[in-house]
């Protein structure tokens, strides 16, 4: 398939995504947020147009796991690695536009699928039901996102996304007003803290040193923590 087709269909699919139920709340500012959906499509033989075939949607289920928000800068975006030329000439440009300390905030997203479904009824149809079930039960971290079959990963991130910037200036005015965006010698408050947490995780056996100075490199305060750093390999 080529590339200019391939946008085609994915800008076709955001486009026809329709998120009928969004979660009642924000992601959480300071703890892991799970979200359950229900992503109802039409199946991909409808288009086959067979003389017998019955209406009915595909119900796919999951959980959507969106880690606590982590504060980042710019620099520390820079030194991240798997970015292509065109992601670091951006960072770059950021860096000059706002200064390489300047606080954002970074979501990271684990999708685990649980089921698919065959419901009778149009996609619309069966989105209504399902979103008057879970309104009815006041499931506040559920959602309903109408999407495209072949193309529902689209449709998911799609749903993320509008999540994330329904969410991120609430996150970001929580994290203000607690101070965590304040920053000292380029790095934030609420980075102090994470440094300080992985040492502590990683002097009790919980996570590699290596994960440590991976943090302290990206965030370029390695030599401020040295001596703590290396202090987890002399023996007690």
């Amino acid at each position: 398939m080529q590339d200019r087709e391939r946008d085609a269909r994915i800008e076709n699919a955001v486009r026809f995504t329709r998120v009928v139920r969004p979660p009642a709340q924000a992601l959480a500012t300071f703890g892991q947020t799970i979200i359950r959906y229900h992503l109802v499509s039409s199946p991909v033989y409808a288009d086959l147009n067979l003389t017998d075939q019955k209406q009915e949607a595909v119900v796919r289920d999951g959980i959507v796991r969106a880690e606590k928000p982590q504060v980042v800068t710019p620099y520390y975006l820079s030194r991240l690695e798997g970015f292509g030329e065109n992601a670091s000439r951006y960072l770059q440009y950021l860096m000059r536009e706002y200064g390489p300390s300047a606080p954002g905030l970074l979501y990271t997203y684990k999708n685990e699928p649980s089921g698919m479904s065959f419901v009778s009824g149009r996609p619309e149809e069966v989105a209504s039901r399902l979103k008057d079930s879970l309104d009815r039960e006041e499931r506040a971290l559920e959602a309903v996102i109408q999407g495209v079959d072949e193309l529902w990963d689209v449709s998911l991130m799609k749903f993320i996304f509008e999540l994330t910037n329904f969410s991120a200036q609430s996150n970001f005015r929580e994290m203000r007003s607690m101070g965590l965006l304040e920053s000292r010698n380029g790095l934030p408050e609420e980075a102090r803290r994470r440094i300080e947490w992985m040492l502590e995780q990683a002097r009790a056996g919980n996570i590699e040193p290596a994960e440590v100075h991976r943090e302290l490199e990206r965030w370029g305060v390695f030599e401020e923590y040295e001596d703590r750093f290396l202090g987890l390999f002399r023996r007690s």
